[in-house]
């Protein structure tokens, strides 16, 4: 009896020094409540189901492995197997400044077209010469602007507004081009910049600003949904490599389920949220999108004129829209 107890405690610790071992690191910025989480854990809770005892993925999410960009770092370097960038990823491919282009995506479905049609031929390889490989598109969501200082109908009431924006160079110049001033800042930071005034406002869609609990440092939100921002379920290529191929078969095969979880709770959320975020306090308006709209041509000008290959993007992502 007690050799069966001594050899089953064996097997127990070597069972455990496998799984330690084969432990798939999911990191990603968003708060617990957020879009990110629920999709993390999603993805988490069906990859694990496929991958019994082969492996094990752990979720680590409110940047504790990091910000986006350190994220994507620790991604080639292969100290995070997934990460889950959204805007970012355009300063490692400057053709993911599509989706940073104002009202080009109209709705989910459209997203849908732009991935089977466009994201997949021309935009994932773009990241895989960086050492990236994407294994599923989900979604961050449609972005709207809250701030301290009054609410925006135009382009104009955003002169001289502080605003923190994402790491992606393609949002500075759209808000700068509107007349705010941006300024990139880490997720992890905005909520203090927001209390103590350093930053006048940011933009966000509802997930990211109610669960990082924005709507009690902020006065006003508008309704400017100025662009939709898919996030990318991400992986370093040379890590990736390494892993057994049923391992990344059921990685990727998880992933690309997950989809339409992430864009049923991401509709929902739109619906909930919004009412929350005014039952706290904050004022709400829809400005004027056709001054916005009429704004953003400068941005889609320069986008297309300044990337090698952006023009044929863009045109095929709005054809696929009417």
């Amino acid at each position: 009896m007690k050799l069966l107890t001594i050899a089953a405690a064996f097997a127990a610790a070597v069972a455990g020094n496998v799984y330690a071992q084969t432990e798939i690191k999911f990191g990603h910025v968003g708060n617990p409540g957020s879009l990110f989480a629920a999709s993390a854990e999603e993805f988490a809770r069906r990859a694990n189901a496929k991958l019994g005892n082969k492996a094990k993925v752990v979720v680590y999410g409110s940047s504790q492995l990091g910000g986006d960009k350190e994220l994507l770092q620790k991604l080639k370097l292969g100290t995070v197997d997934i990460a889950l960038p959204s805007t970012v990823m355009s300063s490692e491919a400057d053709l993911f400044g599509v989706f940073e282009m104002p009202y080009l995506v109209k709705d989910r479905n459209h997203m849908k077209r732009i991935e089977s049609e466009v994201f997949w031929k021309t935009l994932a390889p773009a990241v895989e010469a960086k050492g990236l490989k994407i294994i599923a598109v989900w979604e961050n969501g449609y972005r709207h602007i809250t701030n301290n200082r009054r609410p925006i109908n135009t382009p104009e009431d955003l002169k001289g507004i502080k605003l923190r924006v994402p790491e992606g160079k393609w949002r500075v110049k759209m808000f700068q081009t509107y007349g705010a001033n941006p300024s990139p800042m880490k997720f992890s930071e905005v909520f203090t910049a927001l209390q103590t005034g350093v930053m006048d406002g940011q933009e966000n869609p509802f997930t990211q600003i109610f669960s990082a609990k924005f709507q009690e440092v902020q006065k006003y939100l508008t309704l400017t949904g100025h662009v939709y921002t898919p996030a990318y379920a991400t992986v370093g290529a040379k890590r990736w490599a390494s892993l057994p191929a049923d391992v990344r078969g059921a990685l990727e095969a998880a992933a690309r389920e997950t989809q339409d979880f992430v864009y049923a709770k991401a509709a929902k959320d739109d619906e909930d949220l919004l009412g929350k975020i005014k039952a706290a306090g904050v004022q709400v308006n829809t400005p004027n999108k056709d001054a916005f709209v009429a704004a953003s041509k400068p941005v889609y000008d320069e986008f297309a004129k300044e990337v090698k290959g952006a023009k044929e993007v863009i045109d095929r992502a709005i054809a696929l829209g009417k």
